[in-house]
């Protein structure tokens, strides 16, 4: 059975001498294991189409459960980030994420347009990456299931919150003044970060990044988005720790 359908390469890995073995997020069936054939020689007509964070079409061949890709046209390669270290890892890490948290033969629109709107900002050079990741982030848990309640503290229901912090346990915000054992573990937010998140939760997806943030708020939102989706997905992240350690900006 042949199909074409429209494929994100989230990782590849070398398989015998010249194919490589692909985790694909296709438009018609979410993540997917596939075998290019022939992809690292360099004659092979696939071998660009199918790099870690390339957009392309791809024509595949079904059997028994088993996915071959047979042909491949790049759509979007994100050069930008093929070409800059620090973003191209930080990709990964989008990728990585996505792989972990889909599932298997499950479509999800909203997955890949995430992904990809994200990929796109990232490799634009107009958005500060740790505003990208921290978007990401968040967004990604909200449409993986574990939104956080934003809107009002969470004990005394008030919307304008005096020193607000974020429940990482519980999903939930809170005035610092309420602060009580039942909220677990919590980071602290500010006025600034706790709009940026509330506008993260409810933003249209091609709106995700339209939004201006200070140094420290920044900070902060970025650390509360790793902390709430590392705490959730309840596993690490070996990208994570790489675009880390290849970080060139504070």
């Amino acid at each position: 059975m042949y199909k074409t359908t429209k494929a994100l390469v989230l990782r590849h890995v070398r398989y015998k001498e010249a194919d490589r073995i692909l985790t694909l997020f296709s438009s018609t069936d979410g993540k997917i294991t596939a075998k290019a054939r022939g992809a690292l020689r360099k004659s092979s007509k696939i071998a660009a189409a199918t790099q870690q964070l390339c957009y392309a079409e791809m024509t595949l061949f079904g059997n028994r459960g088993k996915w071959t890709v047979n042909e491949a046209m790049i759509i979007e390669p994100f050069t930008a980030l093929q070409t800059d270290l620090e973003r191209f890892a930080l990709g990964c890490y989008f990728a990585e994420c996505l792989e972990a948290l889909s599932v298997e033969e499950q479509p999800d629109a909203e997955l890949l347009q995430l992904g990809l709107n994200s990929l796109f900002a990232l490799g634009s050079g107009k958005y500060d990456p740790r505003l990208v990741k921290a978007a990401f982030e968040f967004r990604l848990m909200c449409l993986s299931g574990y939104a956080p309640s934003v809107q009002a503290c969470a004990v005394c229901g008030k919307e304008t919150m005096d020193e607000p912090c974020l429940s990482v346990d519980n999903g939930c915000v809170f005035c610092r003044g309420c602060r009580n054992a039942s909220l677990g573990f919590s980071l602290p937010l500010c006025a600034d970060s706790l709009a940026a998140l509330r506008y993260v939760v409810s933003a249209p997806a091609k709106q995700l990044f339209s939004f201006q943030i200070g140094e420290e708020a920044l900070r902060r939102l970025g650390d509360a988005a790793e902390r709430y989706l590392l705490s959730h997905a309840e596993r690490r992240f070996p990208t994570l720790e790489y675009w880390k350690s290849v970080r060139t900006t504070a």
